[in-house]
């Protein structure tokens, strides 16, 4: 092994229990290779989370630029496996709590650009409080609207069992079964397979979801690229879309999504657009040295 470049500092936070690693790349000079991420995310031989959020202005980051008139900073959400992500509610949730704890935002509210395009985040400058992003609108790709339980348009196989789920899309593609016991799932460290195979040709997130009535939910979920993790901020919104879906809901209204890592609170607005709040706790700071295979 090699060690190359200086170390980099970072910061690692989490939403419920869905870990990140923060780095702060204001002029966009990090190399940040997708074996990079790999061993960065390990648990064993890295520092270990469910992904990367790294942070670079929108002026210095091509695949930003467009949205730079909206909001200064750029989330480049990577997978823990090193693949792109389109959207992270707990990691834009932990990113805007840094980046207010750092002093680079001011408490509040303020844009973020993300690859789903620009979302809004709202910081309370006590580190304790809560922390809203506005999620946006999700999208049911398949259904018709007013589908009701025909809404379920794909099916999750898993084992020897199979469920007819709901396609969902909040910026990254999820597709979400109601079950009646999570506890019956078993591990959820292999991703589930979902029916016709054609549905998701980039990968799904797979939310398996539990209605308890009077608006609490509870999932658990197997994220594309990660694997299980103790909470999913798109996830609990699209659990509560392909519930309100399923069940004919309209209007306003708010959920509670429990998941093994917490509960986060799920708000529909009246124009249908969804807000998603819960802890955002950054838990330590340090610096790290990419060490790299030698190429010979």
């Amino acid at each position: 092994m090699d060690v190359t470049g200086p170390s980099w500092t970072f910061a690692k936070g989490h939403g419920a229990g869905n870990d990140f690693l923060l780095l702060t790349d204001p002029d966009g000079d990090l190399d940040l290779s997708a074996d990079d991420i790999v061993r960065l995310c390990d648990r064993r031989t890295g520092i270990g989370a469910d992904g990367i959020l790294r942070a670079v202005r929108c002026s210095a980051e091509p695949e930003a630029a467009a949205m730079g008139a909206e909001a200064v900073w750029f989330m480049d959400y990577r997978n823990a496996d090193g693949s792109r992500g389109g959207m992270c509610g707990n990691g834009l949730r932990v990113l805007g709590r840094h980046l207010v704890d750092t002093g680079r935002a001011p408490a509040g509210r303020f844009a973020v650009a993300t690859r789903a395009g620009v979302r809004e985040v709202d910081v309370p400058a006590d580190p304790r409080g809560p922390v809203t992003v506005l999620m946006g609108t999700p999208a049911l790709p398949g259904a018709r609207p007013g589908a009701g339980r025909d809404a379920k348009t794909v099916r999750v196989v898993l084992g020897e069992h199979d469920w007819p789920a709901v396609q969902v899309d909040m910026g990254n593609p999820h597709a979400v079964a109601f079950v009646t016991d999570l506890t019956a799932l078993g591990d959820l460290r292999s991703a589930p397979r979902v029916e016709p195979a054609g549905a998701y040709p980039h990968g799904v997130t797979v939310e398996f979801v539990v209605s308890h009535g009077s608006g609490h939910l509870q999932l658990r979920v197997h994220e594309r690229g990660v694997g299980e993790t103790p909470a999913c901020g798109t996830g609990a919104c699209a659990a509560v879309a392909a519930f309100r879906a399923v069940e004919g809901v309209s209007g306003p209204g708010r959920y509670r999504v429990d998941s093994p890592g917490g509960s986060l609170r799920v708000t529909v607005r009246s124009d249908g657009a969804l807000e998603l709040a819960g802890p955002a706790v950054i838990v330590a700071h340090g610096s790290v040295v990419p060490v790299r295979p030698v190429r010979h």
